[in-house]
């Protein structure tokens, strides 16, 4: 049995979809992030970086696994599914797996940052990670013009990006003009199992969006 510790966010999504479409048994472990559980010593014992998600793989000695991709890399290696087993394909699925990691997920967080969570306006920061978001959108959208899905068939690096490409709204960056991404991202969201893992854990009921905002700033202190 899988144990998740997870929250509503775009790398806890990630981990719990492809449990879903891996359709493993797991347990969930909501983290609340705002009273600072991923900071305590029990939850570092498991992370030692204080983030979600993690997982504790209970039928393989009680084995850890932390950092989002890594968790993708496992169970689709847990389960060979998901991730090609020829080089060649399961290279392609890590580069676009890695072009999440490295870009789209660094870059959209700092446009969140300065968009929406610094306590002072600075344009320029705004301006340069939104536009740096968006040029990594037409990256997804030129590869999506030639394939269905980023390394051919579905695999972790579609759940990967889409959790993330998916909450472009929130980050201020537009996706207009890119009908193939806009595609990718309507298919991926008609998936059950996608359905299913983004109501892991349940998702925060947001009534007053200056309120939510207040208490996402203490998370970057």
């Amino acid at each position: 049995m899988i144990e998740l510790f997870t929250a509503a966010t775009p790398n806890g999504w990630k981990v719990s979809i492809a449990l879903e479409e891996l359709e493993l048994p797991y347990t969930v472990r909501p983290i609340n992030l705002g009273a600072g559980e991923q900071r305590e010593p029990w939850f570092l014992a498991i992370n030692p970086n204080g983030r979600i998600p993690a997982i504790i793989d209970h039928d393989d000695d009680d084995f850890p696994v932390f950092e989002s991709g890594a968790i993708l890399l496992y169970l689709a290696e847990r389960t060979g599914r998901l991730l090609p087993r020829d080089p060649r394909g399961r290279s392609r699925v890590v580069q676009w797996l890695m072009f999440q990691m490295g870009g789209i997920g660094p870059m959209m967080g700092q446009a969140n940052v300065f968009f929406r969570y610094a306590p002072e306006r600075i344009p320029f920061a705004i301006e340069r990670y939104q536009r740096e978001g968006r040029r990594l959108f037409e990256v997804l959208e030129r590869r999506l013009a030639a394939h269905e899905y980023l390394a051919g068939e579905y695999s972790i690096a579609d759940i990967a990006n889409w959790s993330w490409v998916r909450t472009h709204p929130w980050s201020g960056i537009e996706v207009e003009g890119l009908p193939n991404l806009q595609r990718w991202l309507d298919a991926i969201a008609a998936r059950p199992a996608v359905q299913r893992g983004l109501a892991v854990p349940a998702p925060m009921a947001i009534t007053n969006t200056e309120d939510f905002v207040k208490e996402a700033r203490k998370l970057l202190v």
